[in-house]
């Protein structure tokens, strides 16, 4: 086809859809529309493409579909200009000049709604499905935060659905997949979200169409075969229906309802069922004046037809997410073929079918209501709130107005940015680069020092505003300022940012005052003759419950020197569990461990040395009878690893020194990591609780790992040492859907 030939068939289209367009608007709303058709054909070229069909005429396209919707002038005049490339401000000047300046926001905002449609290709990277439907949440959210007119967004569903009949139609089939991805991924949930089910269902058709011709073609194909039947047998409802209506003084209108191909797909894979037993291939819809009516009918539907007592759902008294209000009921109909009936109010059917849409529309005059808003934070609830804030503002003087409460209310709390890769972020408004680094990774944040936003240099107190594209430039090594947790100079807005900035200065901190602590400690044993004191009984005495816990407060003189020697020298009284002074006679010599004494807490001997402080290094997790060794640290006692362990070969021979259990030790309890391994789709974990429960075994710390194919679960427990570890190991190994069990 020629240059020629298409603009004139661009022109055509555009002359056929202005004389449309005076069968459905108000005469005063047609010399609007006027002016932006002219001005779309003076701005869209001959060659100007929306997916290999002409501009002009998709867009004029576009704006057909919106005016289905009902909606009002502004919103039909900003879809005929539709996506201008380069929209400058000078233009935009002209455009709210000649057809005003809510048309030329709305312009705009489909600008940059145009500019986002290559994000979605960006998620399919993700490694994870779970994080690429996370991303595509964010980004569906992003999208409606982006705009500031949700008109914008009726917009983009509309453009959406113009692209998806034409390359049904004729496109080539890498765009038609590209296109039903597109739909599936953002488009059609965004339509569900907003209630628009006119077009959610068209799309998803649509997209069902472009992406699985064949299967689509062959569900079309059967529902024609049987069309004359049904048809005939929904005849014989609905009339039957009508009259016992008419009978009962129901005014009601009773009419078949529309079977959407990829809905009935969709029951068919998720419910395993041929096509004669989805029940709505053959549905009736009934729609009365007020609620009442609708249980009205509901029970002379029942007492007409037999119900299916499991194919029964109130969404009057329990709406979806989205606000989607019905009954549906299942029945034994005539024949004893199964029927769906939907009932509803005129009202409900108007919000189903065009949802936030119908509120250009159908506006009651009532007089503003006082109504508080809501600030529930879930987005899903949010957007069926936004519907209750439409109605109850619907005394606003213009639908300006309407917009800019939906603005400022809907979104005031979360700004959606994107990293260089193009993922999703969720932040609190407000937020600056250092937030965002933060959110990324800990480790990012602490070596952030600049950013750059859609590419130029900003300071690290810059607002992030939603689309930005945000890119930290982080030291290859580094921490966090002080000045980021002085709230007046604005570094950091949320308090997830903050709380991992302080936690990094508490761990600097917490190491130096541990070691203080540990050094202030031994001195005060050494001077009571106390160097075999269990350190839990001490931290026990002291009130903490572990033993690091102690030894900080000890070094920020949170504990007195007066306390410690009080609580050494309760524990080392007679008649208490603690150790008394052993008499020099019972000195080893060196080479020679240590005699076992009753009540003795301390279940390593050092060989050769006595009275010295020991810890079980966190590295191995040494426990009885492991081979163990021991390594002198620098005013932390003696580490005590296993001699397997791959950190001993690392470590200075010279500061290596001997050490073996002592003869209690089978009497303490020690900590050892486990690694246990079952198949994906399992869950083991309550097994796993149960037999470590039945054998008093105390799970110090759990993580699990889950993979598609394999399931990892990390446990520390607590075992009387190796003698209980090993029979412990064996019981799991039994458990069902467990592969492997290993201490770590």
């Amino acid at each position: 086809m020629t240059i020629q030939v298409r603009e004139a068939v661009a022109q055509w289209t555009a002359d056929a859809w202005l004389s449309e367009m005076a069968d459905k608007v108000a005469a005063a709303d047609m010399p609007s529309l006027t002016e932006a058709l002219a001005l779309a054909r003076a701005l869209y070229p001959a060659a100007a493409r929306v997916e290999g069909e002409a501009a002009l005429a998709h867009w004029c396209d576009v704006a057909a579909i919106l005016a289905d919707l009902h909606m009002d002038t502004e919103t039909l005049a900003a879809a005929v200009l539709g996506a201008l490339p380069g929209l400058t401000v000078d233009f935009s000047q002209r455009v709210g000049a000649i057809l005003g300046p809510g048309v030329a926001r709305l312009l705009e905002g489909v600008g940059r709604m145009a500019q986002m449609r290559g994000l979605r290709s960006k998620v399919e990277g993700a490694s994870r499905p779970e994080e690429r439907a996370a991303q595509l949440e964010s980004l569906r959210k992003m999208l409606l935060a982006m705009v500031q007119d949700i008109r914008v967004v009726l917009i983009a569903l509309a453009d959406q659905t113009r692209r998806l009949r034409y390359l049904a139609a004729q496109g080539d089939e890498d765009a038609r997949q590209a296109a039903a991805r597109d739909t599936f991924d953002v488009f059609a949930p965004l339509a569900n979200r907003l209630g628009v089910w006119q077009l959610k269902w068209e799309l998803e058709d649509l997209a069902f169409r472009c992406s699985s011709p064949e299967i689509y073609r062959s569900i079309a194909r059967q529902l024609d075969e049987k069309r004359q039947d049904r048809e005939s047998f929904i005849a014989q409802v609905t009339e039957r229906l009508r009259a016992e209506l008419r009978a009962a003084n129901i005014a009601a209108e009773v009419n078949g309802r529309p079977k959407h191909i990829y809905s009935i797909y969709r029951k068919l894979s998720r419910k395993d069922l041929s096509l004669a037993e989805v029940f709505d291939i053959r549905g009736v819809r009934v729609l009365v004046n007020d609620v009442k009516d609708c249980y009205a009918v509901l029970g002379l539907v029942h007492s007409i037809w037999t119900p299916l007592a499991r194919e029964f759902d109130d969404y009057i008294a329990r709406p979806k997410p989205n606000n989607y209000r019905s009954l549906h009921s299942a029945v034994v109909g005539p024949d004893g073929k199964i029927l769906e009936v939907q009932i509803r109010t005129h009202e409900m059917h108007r919000q189903c079918e065009y949802g936030v849409a119908s509120h250009w529309r159908y506006k009651e005059q009532s007089p503003a209501g006082g109504a508080a808003r809501n600030k529930e934070a879930q987005f899903d609830e949010r957007v069926g709130w936004l519907r209750q804030i439409l109605e109850w503002r619907d005394g606003l003087a213009n639908v300006a107005d309407l917009a800019e409460h939906f603005r400022n209310d809907l979104f005031e709390e979360t700004v959606y940015v994107l990293t260089p890769q193009g993922r999703v972020i969720d932040l609190p408004a407000g937020s600056t680069p250092v937030d965002f680094a933060y959110h990324v990774h800990s480790e990012l944040g602490h070596r952030c020092r600049g950013s750059k936003v859609d590419g130029r240099m900003v300071p690290l107190t810059h607002a992030l505003a939603n689309g930005n594209t945000v890119e930290i430039i982080a030291a290859s090594s580094g921490s966090p300022s002080r000045d980021w947790l002085n709230p007046e100079l604005g570094y950091i807005h949320s308090s997830r940012a903050r709380a991992k900035v302080r936690q990094w200065f508490n761990s600097q901190n917490l190491e130096t005052a541990i070691a203080q602590g540990r050094q202030m400690l031994e001195k005060a044993l050494q001077r009571e003759g106390q160097t075999a004191l269990g350190l839990e009984r001490l931290a026990a005495q002291l009130g903490f419950t572990r033993v690091e816990e102690m030894l900080a407060a000890l070094g920020r003189s949170e504990v007195g020197a007066r306390t410690l020697l009080t609580a050494i020298q309760a524990l080392g009284t007679p008649g208490t569990a603690a150790l008394a002074q052993p008499p020099a006679s019972a000195v080893p010599t060196a080479g020679t461990p240590p005699a076992t004494r009753p009540g003795d807490t301390q279940k390593v001997l050092v060989v050769g040395v006595d009275k010295l402080l020991t810890g079980l290094a966190r590295c191995c997790k040494p426990a009885p009878p492991d081979p163990i060794i021991g390594f002198v640290t620098r005013g932390k006692g003696v580490s005590v690893h296993r001699r397997s362990c791959s950190n001993v070969a690392r470590l200075p021979a010279e500061r290596l020194i001997e050490a073996q259990w002592s003869a209690d030790a089978q009497s303490g309890r020690f900590p050892v990591d486990i690694e246990v391994e079952s198949a994906g789709e399992t869950d083991v974990m309550h097994g796993l609780l149960e037999v470590l429960g039945k054998e008093r075994v105390r799970v110090l710390a759990a993580r699990s790992v889950m993979r598609l194919h394999m399931n990892r679960y990390l446990l520390s427990v607590e075992v009387a040492g190796l003698t209980q570890l090993q029979p412990l190991i064996r019981q799991l190994l039994d458990l069902p859907g467990i592969s492997a069990v290993r201490r770590r």
